[in-house]
C-alpha cells in the first residue's frame, strides 16, 4: 500500500506519539537508533585518506534497513525526525545514503517537544540536512575510535585483555584518581572551635566565638583557646557591642540542562544518571494522559539555559493565577548557557498547567518523581526571588567576642514550589546595641581539617561540566563504561579507583599525557563545537591531532614495558585439585580461582562473611551478596542447598517473644534491632 509521507524517527514510543498527531497522510515509523556505524572488528578509518570512515550497516538491523527501503519506495516524501542534536542529524544523514534519499533535499524536520501543535509546525518548515551537525558528530566518532582502537590493543598486550582507553573515559578516570591521590597525602591540621549558648529574657539562642582583644583570632591550637577561656566570666553578662540588620535576595535557580538535572536527581531522588536519561526520554517521548498521548518535556540532551518566549508568557499566567502576581518575575529568566551547542532549550514542562498531582495517576512513581523536579525547577525558575532578613549581633565581655547570625525568610518566592534545602528559619531574638545577654553554656571543640570527599555521580557531572569535559550525552555512558572495566567502584555512593584503573592510569598518564589531560580534552570539545558552527574543517582538526598523537603512540609501542598484576594468596587451597587458591582481577572485580590455571579452571565468587549462622538451616554462614540492581542482601553461603534470603542483616539472635531470627533495620535514619516475624524491637546499641 503506498504511502504519501514516510516519517523516520528513532523509537517506536516516539513514532506512536507522532502517528496520533499526522493524521492518514503520514506513517511514522523507527529506526530504533543507528543503522549504520563503524566496524567493531577494525578501526574502519582509513587515516591515510583524509580520515575516511568506512561504515557498514549494524549486524542484526538488516530487516530494518530493507523494511525502511521498501516503505522509502512507496512514499511520495520522506521526512526524517530524527532527534535535534548531532547524534540525531548523523541519524538522518546515514538514513538518507542508505535509502538513495537526493542530496540537498528538504527532509529534515527537528522539534524540541513532542506536542500536537509543536510538532505540526515543525512539518510546515522541513530543511537540509546540517552538514555542519554531521561532520562535529563525525570528528568525535573518529577522533574516539582512532585513541579507542589505538591504545585499547596495547592495554592489551602490555596489562591483560579485556581493558580500555578512551579521550573522555581516560580523562575523567585521571580525575579521580587525582582526588584519591588528594585524599591521600592529606595531612589534618588542628583548629578550634568555642560554639555558645546565649540567653535573653526567654529565648535562647547560639553564637560563635570571633574575636578576640579587637582582632580575629585563629584558634589553631589548644593554648590559645585556654588563654581566650580564661577571660570568659560565666558570671558576669555579655553586652550587644553591634547589631546589623539587612534584607537578602537569593535568585531563583536556572532551569534545568542535563548535568543539573543529573546532579539533582542524584542528589535528591538517588537516581543513578543512566536511570535518570531512560525516566527523561519517557518522558520526552511520550506519556498517555486520558486517552492523549503527550510528550511532557522538551529535549533533554541540553547544555543550555534558555526558554522560549511562549513557555515564560505561560509559566507567568500560571504563576499569577496559582499563586499571585507579586510571585511572578517582572521579566522571566531566559539565560543561555556559555557552553551550550545549540540553540536547544532547557528542560522544561512542556505544559506547565500540566502540574504533578494532575497527572500523578498516569505516571509511574519513577516517572512522577523526576517530573514533578523538572516541573518544580521550571516554573520556580520563573518566579520572584525569595527575601530574607538577616540580622549579625556581636556579643562582648572582656574584650572577647562571640558573633550570632539570624535569618528569617521575608518573601519565600521561588521556594513556594522549589526548596533547595531543609534548614529552617534561624531566629535571633529582638537584639540592640547595650541590650544585656546572659551566657548559658559554652564548650571547647577540637578539630582536625578533613580532606576532600571522594566524588559521587553528582559532584563527578559536576567537575566533568565545570572543566568543559565531554558534553551531557557523554557523562552518563563514561561513568558506567568506567565502573564495567573494574577502573572505578563505588563504595556508599562514592567513587574509589582500583588497583586496575591506577595501573592503566599510570600508564596512560606516562605514555599519553594528551589524552588524560583535562585542558586538552576539553579544548577538543570547543573544536568539535567550531566544527558545528562551521569555523572550522573536520579533517583538518583530525589531521593536527594525528600527527602529535602518532609520535605517542610509536614511542609507547616501543618503550611500554609488560605489567604483570600479581595474584594475591587466597590463604584456602582448592577444592578440586588441592593447588592454593589466589585472587584473581576480571571483568567484574575479584574473584578467587585456582593457581593451577588452565588445568584447573575452579573459581569461588569473593564473599564477605558476616559472622552469622544461617538461621534457617544452622550450618552455613551467612554472607552479603549483591544484587543484579547493586543492591546488598543477605543469604546462606549453602545456596541452593539453603534457600534463606533476607534484604535486611541478621544479628545472631533469636526474638525473646517469638523466637525467630532478629535483623538490623534503619528506621526513621535509626538503627533498631526487630523481630523478622513479629512486632518485637529494642534500640540498637
Amino acid at each position: 500500500m503506498a504511502v504519501k509521507n514516510l516519517v523516520i524517527v528513532e523509537s517506536p514510543t516516539k513514532a506512536k506519539t507522532i502517528n496520533k498527531y499526522l493524521g492518514r497522510n503520514y506513517k511514522v515509523v523507527a529506526s530504533k537508533g543507528h543503522l549504520r556505524d563503524l566496524p567493531k572488528s577494525k578501526m574502519g578509518v582509513d587515516i591515510e585518506n583524509k580520515f575516511e570512515p568506512h561504515y557498514i550497516s549494524i549486524r542484526g538491523r538488516g530487516d530494518t534497513i530493507k523494511e525502511l527501503r521498501k516503505l522509502a519506495k512507496q512514499s511520495d516524501k520522506v521526512y526524517l525526525a530524527a532527534d535535534p542534536d548531532r547524534e540525531g542529524e548523523a541519524i538522518a544523514w546515514h538514513l538518507s545514503h542508505l535509502l538513495n534519499l537526493p542530496e540537498g533535499e528538504e527532509n529534515r524536520v527537528v522539534f524540541n517537544e513532542i506536542t500536537k501543535d509543536t510538532v505540526k509546525e515543525a512539518f510546515k518548515s522541513p530543511r537540509k540536512i546540517d552538514q555542519d551537525l554531521v561532520d562535529a558528530q563525525q570528528a568525535r566518532r573518529i577522533l574516539d575510535r582512532i585513541v579507542g582502537y589505538s591504545i585499547s590493543p596495547l592495554l592489551w598486550k602490555k596489562i591483560k585483555g579485556g581493558l580500555s582507553a578512551g579521550r573522555v573515559q581516560s580523562t575523567t578516570l585521571k580525575l579521580i584518581i587525582d582526588r584519591e591521590n588528594e585524599i591521600r597525602n592529606f595531612v589534618p591540621e588542628e583548629y578550634w572551635l568555642i560554639p555558645a549558648v546565649f540567653q535573653k529574657g526567654r529565648s535562647s539562642f547560639d553564637a560563635n566565638f570571633y574575636s578576640f582583644k579587637g582582632e580575629r583570632t585563629e584558634l589553631a591550637n589548644e593554648a590559645i583557646v585556654n588563654d581566650i577561656v580564661s577571660h570568659i566570666n560565666q558570671e558576669e553578662d555579655f553586652v550587644v557591642t553591634n547589631v546589623v540588620k539587612n534584607e537578602r535576595k537569593r535568585k531563583s535557580p536556572n532551569p534545568y540542562t542535563t548535568s543539573t538535572l543529573q546532579q539533582d536527581a542524584s542528589n535528591r531522588l538517588n537516581f543513578r544518571t543512566s536511570k535518570t536519561m531512560m525516566i527523561a526520554q519517557q518522558l520526552y517521548e511520550g506519556i498517555t494522559i486520558n486517552r492523549t498521548t503527550i510528550g511532557l518535556i522538551t529535549y533533554m540532551r541540553t547544555d543550555s539555559t534558555r526558554i522560549a518566549p511562549s513557555a515564560m508568557n505561560a509559566a507567568s499566567d500560571f504563576i499569577k493565577s496559582e499563586y499571585g502576581n507579586q510571585y511572578s518575575q517582572a521579566k522571566g529568566r531566559a539565560n543561555q548557557s556559555a557552553a551550550g551547542q545549540d540553540a536547544h532549550e532547557a528542560i522544561r514542562p512542556s505544559d506547565v498547567t500540566l502540574t504533578p498531582e494532575k497527572i500523578k495517576d498516569s505516571l509511574s512513581k519513577d516517572q512522577y518523581k523526576l517530573y514533578n523536579l523538572i516541573w518544580s525547577r521550571f516554573v520556580a525558575s520563573q518566579m520572584s526571588d525569595a527575601v530574607y532578613d538577616t540580622v549579625r549581633a556581636d556579643l562582648t565581655q572582656n574584650e572577647v567576642v562571640f558573633r550570632a547570625s539570624g535569618s528569617r525568610i521575608k518573601f519565600d518566592g521561588f521556594l513556594k514550589v522549589y526548596s533547595t534545602d531543609s534548614k529552617k528559619d534561624n531566629y535571633l531574638p529582638e537584639l540592640e546595641v547595650n541590650d544585656i545577654v546572659k551566657l548559658k553554656e559554652f564548650e571547647t571543640n577540637q578539630m582536625f581539617t578533613q580532606p576532600p570527599a571522594r566524588y559521587t555521580e553528582a559532584s563527578l557531572i559536576k567537575v566533568l561540566e565545570e572543566n568543559g569535559i565531554g558534553r551531557p550525552s557523554t557523562y552518563s555512558p563514561t561513568i558506567e563504561t568506567l565502573r564495567k572495566r573494574y577502573y572505578v567502584k563505588l563504595v556508599s555512593k562514592k567513587f574509589e579507583p582500583t588497583e586496575l584503573g591506577e595501573i592503566v592510569n599510570s600508564v596512560l598518564s606516562e605514555y599519553f599525557p594528551q589524552i588524560v589531560n583535562s585542558e586538552f580534552t576539553a579544548g577538543m570539545e570547543n573544536t568539535l563545537d567550531e566544527i558545528e558552527e562551521g569555523k572550522r574543517e573536520w579533517v583538518g582538526v583530525l589531521d593536527e591531532f594525528y600527527s602529535s598523537f602518532e609520535q605517542d603512540l610509536k614511542k609507547a609501542e616501543v618503550n611500554m614495558e609488560e605489567i604483570t598484576i600479581k595474584d594475591e594468596p587466597a590463604g584456602f587451597d582448592c577444592p578440586v585439585d588441592g593447588h592454593p587458591m589466589v585472587i584473581k582481577i576480571g571483568r567484574y572485580g575479584k574473584f578467587y580461582a585456582c593457581s593451577n590455571f588452565p588445568e584447573c579452571r575452579h573459581t569461588e565468587p569473593i564473599v564477605k562473611k558476616i559472622g552469622v549462622t544461617c538461621p534457617t538451616c544452622h550450618e552455613g554462614q551467612v554472607i552479603e551478596r549483591e544484587s543484579k540492581k547493586k543492591r546488598i542482601f543477605y543469604g546462606c553461603d549453602r545456596y541452593p542447598a539453603c534457600e534463606f534470603v533476607s534484604w535486611d542483616k541478621p544479628i545472631g539472635r533469636d526474638c525473646p517473644k517469638c523466637d525467630h531470627y532478629l535483623v538490623e533495620k534503619i528506621v526513621r535514619k535509626q538503627r533498631q534491632i526487630v523481630c523478622s516475624n513479629c512486632d518485637y524491637a529494642e534500640n540498637a546499641e
